[in-house]
């Protein structure tokens, strides 16, 4: 078993990270709530009176926009949480040092094939190599 230790990160790698896994949330998020406000702004239009439809109708464009904005919200703070994330890692594995990790090989005990022997020596003296085509 190899022991690693993990001095650093990136810190754009580490917020392009946190973005992209952030935005997948929000998208989750988003589309969650907006289906919630989509489904009550239609139940209000569906509803007696002047002032329920339009609030109902209100309602449907909140509920479309939060299926956009909160993927770019949570994407945006994603990137700003990991780059400070990674900065605050970095700091503090200057000082005390940084995470250890144990690794062992998967393919320990498999050895590969030896690569192929090209030349004269492959063939038996007098016979030519026949192509296919």
């Amino acid at each position: 078993m190899a022991k690693m230790v993990i001095k650093r990160f990136g810190v754009f790698s580490a917020a392009k990270i946190y973005a992209v896994v952030m935005a997948g949330m929000g998208l989750i998020f988003g589309i969650i709530y907006g289906l919630i406000f989509i489904i009550f702004g239609a139940a209000m239009m569906v509803g007696s009176g002047r002032d329920t439809g339009a609030a109902g109708a209100s309602s449907l464009v909140i509920g479309l926009v939060m299926m956009v904005a909160i993927p770019i919200f949570y994407g945006i703070l994603g990137f700003i949480f990991g780059a400070i994330g990674a900065l605050i890692y970095n700091v503090a594995a200057g000082i005390i040092g940084g995470l250890e990790m144990e690794l062992e090989n998967a393919d320990a005990g498999y050895t590969s094939p030896p690569p192929p022997q090209y030349g004269a020596s492959q063939y038996p003296p007098g016979q030519q190599q026949q192509y296919p085509y």
